[in-house]
């Protein structure tokens, strides 16, 4: 079987042949590598290749993995990248570097309380709903500019950028291309959308941050 850094160098000459192919720098995408279900161990091993940034679903999982590697590695930033309770919004905001599932009021009212006690800010991005899928959190599209406003106006939020997963039976360019028309209508910077079997179309389309789990560390085992 590969190594994780032998997967990590794999998915980051893709990435450097998709941004060839799409005109554009390389340094301009970060990859997050998902480590959900995956021990520190790995993770320890992705931050010796080279990797910085990681994706987590729970709060609690990350809690417990990541606060004793960052003493090593003071360049690791860590993402929230699932949905968030708002009861676990302190410990996200206390840990987190990102928190890429900012969904709804209820949780921007407490996201603002918890970095107001932390005195912490983490990046957030809002969560959109691109393909309006009934199953899926999100904001629906033609409501994130006026989410966004308030999240800033109401709540003084730090929002960066949009993030998605198109549903898995589409092709997803178009959702991709609908979310940068979206992102650059609001003047946002930052689009996180790819995942392992997407991201070169994405990155064509003009994500910022990719997010890439099993195709680094394997299959996951909950």
């Amino acid at each position: 079987m590969p190594s994780i850094a032998e997967n990590l160098q794999r998915i980051r000459e893709r990435i450097a042949d998709a941004c060839a192919r799409a005109g554009r720098d390389p340094a301009s995408v970060t990859l997050v590598a998902v480590s959900k279900f995956h021990p520190a161990e790995s993770v320890r091993e992705a931050l010796v290749a080279g990797q910085a940034s990681f994706g987590e679903n729970r709060v609690q999982e990350a809690a417990a993995k990541f606060p004793p590697l960052r003493a090593g590695h003071p360049a690791l930033r860590l993402h929230i990248i699932g949905a968030l309770q708002t009861n676990k919004a302190r410990d996200a905001v206390r840990i987190a570097d990102v928190i890429e599932s900012l969904d709804r009021p209820k949780l921007a009212a407490a996201l603002a309380e918890a970095m107001a006690k932390e005195g912490r800010r983490p990046q957030l991005l809002v969560q959109v709903n691109i393909g309006r899928e009934p199953q899926k959190a999100g904001i629906d599209p033609d409501a994130v500019a006026d989410f966004v406003a308030e999240c800033r106006e109401a709540h003084g939020l730090p929002v960066a950028g949009l993030m998605c997963i198109p549903p898995a039976e589409d092709d997803p360019a178009p959702h991709f291309d609908r979310m940068a028309a979206l992102a650059a209508r609001l003047g946002l910077h930052t689009l996180s959308m790819g995942m392992s079997g997407d991201f070169e179309a994405a990155i064509a389309a003009g994500a910022t941050h990719v997010r890439v789990g099993t195709a680094i560390f394997g299959e996951r085992h909950p």
